[in-house]
């Protein structure tokens, strides 16, 4: 597997073969908000978070304002503010310190605490390189929590997925490198750990590249049952041409003590090489992508359904239509939107530039249908090669980013854009945590509640108090049951887009 940056420079080769071929018409309802430019950031990797003030927040891989060291001259990367009518604010340029000590080169999404502050990683950090956790506030004002490789690696390197906050408070992650050193991981199999609000860390899990799998590029999602689940890029000791001796990948589930068990082992023809979290959906059962395999030649990438169990299903092949127009290689994740369809990204990025990327809503079921071909507009000022995947923000919107294209012509290929795609879907609440105790405090997201007269758990009424327009706090009403929150402002009443879980 190559790097990010590989794929990055891939995709800036792949440009002008695209500018060659037909382009097909733009998404009704796309719209580009920002563009980059490399002063302001370059490359976003990683899906857009939705903050309590309203806004979305994210990361560029590259850009920013220090260029020193594995970063020059493209820049260190960024952490950006964009509001949802496109105005962009970088709030802080990696590398700003001095060695580097606090990170660089930003991939995975970055996760909203409940104390509003944001919480990620850097996949590089320090001069030699092995990855950082941080806390940022919507200001800007960073600060460095952990600095991997302290104990010989053997607490993990390349942190590249993104954070969780568990019902402890504590944060859930993964490394791609350190932990357990063998023939098989030469540069470690990958750990899984735990790290404090205030930056202690704690391996709760090192991968030893054989049957439960190695190097989980992607972070963990919180299940329903208040265990995490993830993937591997790679091990689980199946073996074919495809995946040579590193193994195809796995889906695993582990508790908050490190206790992992591996749920499936990919084979390549039902997919391999996974990079993207997954996604728990409104039936319970788990979705996700593989960024290559398939039941095709195997390049192409899949779309696939598993049980927290040792079911999996394999929904959808890509690259079945002519030339790939349904898009190929899904790096990213998938998004469960209001509608009950998911919606995600393809990056087309391993297809020699045939497919720049694209944008698919899909059902439950598998049937696929492509919304958004990048690369539509002139000189692909659309964006092209969407490495990240769609947020859907709670004024019905889905929001993401393109890595390449745009306007600007300080990158090789573009810097990359932030984009709205409008699919008519209304506006809902959502919550920073979908799980809480009788009498706890629960954040709810959304918009129009300065007037707010109710908030009520599944029709039982709740106390609360609105701190801002698009954010209000409300107490778990003795007698509340799992289900639906509702919100009723002078506007209307608005529904929680999942379930809130109480729990006992």
């Amino acid at each position: 597997m190559g790097s990010r940056k590989t794929a990055c420079l891939n995709v800036a080769l792949v440009f002008t073969l695209w500018l060659a071929t037909a382009r097909a018409a733009t998404a009704q309802g796309f719209t580009v908000l920002a563009n980059f430019n490399s002063n302001n950031g370059s490359q976003p990797e990683a899906s857009l978070v939705q903050g309590l003030d309203g806004n979305l927040y994210g990361t560029t891989y590259y850009g920013g304002a220090n260029a020193i060291g594995d970063c020059q001259p493209i820049g260190c990367g960024t952490v950006f503010r964009v509001t949802p009518d496109g105005q962009l604010t970088t709030l802080y340029s990696f590398c700003a310190k001095r060695n580097c000590t606090d990170g660089y080169e930003p991939v995975g999404a970055l996760a909203l605490g409940t104390d509003g502050n944001f919480y990620g990683t850097t996949a590089s950090g320090i001069d030699s390189g092995f990855s950082t956790v941080f806390r940022i506030t919507p200001g800007g004002k960073l600060k460095t929590l952990y600095n991997f490789c302290n104990q010989n690696c053997a607490d993990g390197s390349q942190a590249t997925g993104g954070l969780v906050q568990g019902s402890d408070g504590n944060f859930y992650g993964t490394t791609g490198g350190g932990g357990v050193y063998n023939t098989q991981c030469p540069s470690g199999c990958g750990t899984v750990f735990k790290i404090t609000p205030q930056g202690v860390l704690t391996t709760l899990y090192s991968f030893t590249g054989a049957t439960d799998g190695g190097s989980p590029v992607a972070g963990l999602i919180l299940g329903n049952d208040g265990n995490f689940y993830g993937t591997t890029n790679q091990g689980g000791a199946i073996h074919n041409p495809q995946c040579a001796s590193y193994g195809c990948g796995t889906v695993f589930k582990i508790t908050a003590d490190g206790v992992l068990t591996t749920i499936f082992r990919f084979t390549g023809v039902n997919g391999l090489f996974p990079e993207a979290p997954l996604v728990q959906a409104s039936d319970g059962t788990f979705y996700g992508t593989t960024d290559y395999g398939g039941s095709g030649s195997g390049l192409y990438g899949t779309v696939f359904r598993a049980t927290s169990t040792d079911q999996l299903k394999t929904l959808y092949d890509f690259c079945t239509l002519y030339n790939c127009a349904d898009g190929a290689n899904p790096t990213a994740g998938l998004v469960q939107a209001t509608d009950g369809n998911f919606y995600g990204t393809t990056s087309g990025a391993d297809y020699f530039g045939s497919v720049p990327g694209t944008i698919f809503r899909m059902t439950p079921h598998g049937r696929l249908a492509t919304i958004h071909t990048f690369c539509a507009r002139t000189n692909c000022a659309d964006g092209y090669a969407p490495f990240a995947g769609l947020l859907q923000a709670t004024d019905g919107n889905l929001y993401g980013t393109a890595d390449g294209g745009g306007t600007s012509t300080n990158c090789s290929g573009g810097c990359g854009t932030v984009f709205r795609l409008s699919v008519d879907l209304p506006p809902f609440v959502s919550f920073v945590r979908s799980f809480g105790k009788v009498g706890q405090t629960v954040e709810i997201l959304g918009q129009g509640f300065t007037e707010t007269t109710g908030v009520s758990f599944t029709g039982t009424p709740a106390t609360f108090t609105v701190s801002q327009d698009t954010f209000l706090t409300a107490t778990v009403p003795a007698g509340a049951t799992t289900g639906p929150v509702t919100v009723t402002t002078p506007s209307g009443t608005l529904r929680s887009n999942v379930p809130f879980r109480v729990m006992p």
